[in-house]
């Protein structure tokens, strides 16, 4: 099975067409467990998300604000893997037909292996993967195993992304940018602007 990428541009484009924004929502794999996730992100897709970012939890989440850190902790204490993860994209996916990507930092996949990573998100299904600390100049490992198997790669450009850069992410990327509305960690704001 290759990936879904195609999946992806056909629902973002779907919403363009509506005149409206697409939905992402973002959940981490195994919290509270790996069944209450898969449940979850089945629940925000026929709550209306169009797209799905699983979260891969990481022990040291440094982009991340508490709520996630401490999910990331739960899941963790709770002995998930990327095996979880891959099911919770597999089962997710073939339950509701709507692109579910991966949203994880460099390291585990690094360690996991490019290729083998790779070839399994495309053959649970998956749309593609989200990089928030794989630089664009050190990405084309990535990018060549991704294009094989079908997947999105999408980066993540700052608030205080110059023209030059924006257009290097963007020529680099697929599927989409992920935009950061505010520059430092996830999480609550009292007031955003």
């Amino acid at each position: 099975m290759s990936g879904n990428i195609e999946l992806l541009s056909a629902t973002l484009a779907k919403a363009k067409s509506e005149d409206r924004a697409a939905l992402v929502a973002y959940l981490p794999a195994g919290f509270p467990t790996v069944d209450g996730a898969i449940e979850a992100v089945k629940a925000v897709i026929a709550g209306g998300a169009d797209v799905v970012e699983v979260g891969l939890p990481h022990s040291d989440p440094v982009l991340d604000g508490a709520i996630i850190q401490t999910a990331d902790d739960i899941a963790l204490r709770g002995g998930v893997k990327i095996a979880d993860v891959l099911r919770t994209v597999r089962e997710a996916h073939a339950a509701t037909g709507a692109p579910v990507l991966v949203m994880t930092y460099w390291n585990p996949i690094d360690r996991y292996g490019v290729e083998r990573f790779t070839a399994e998100l495309a053959a649970a299904g998956g749309a593609g993967c989200i990089l928030p600390d794989l630089p664009v100049q050190e990405s084309a490992l990535w990018r060549e195993h991704a294009d094989q198997h079908n997947l999105a790669t999408v980066f993540v450009v700052a608030p205080s992304s110059k023209d030059e850069r924006l257009a290097t992410i963007t020529a680099a990327g697929s599927g989409f940018v992920y935009a950061a509305s505010l520059m430092g960690v996830t999480g609550t704001r009292e007031s955003v602007g």
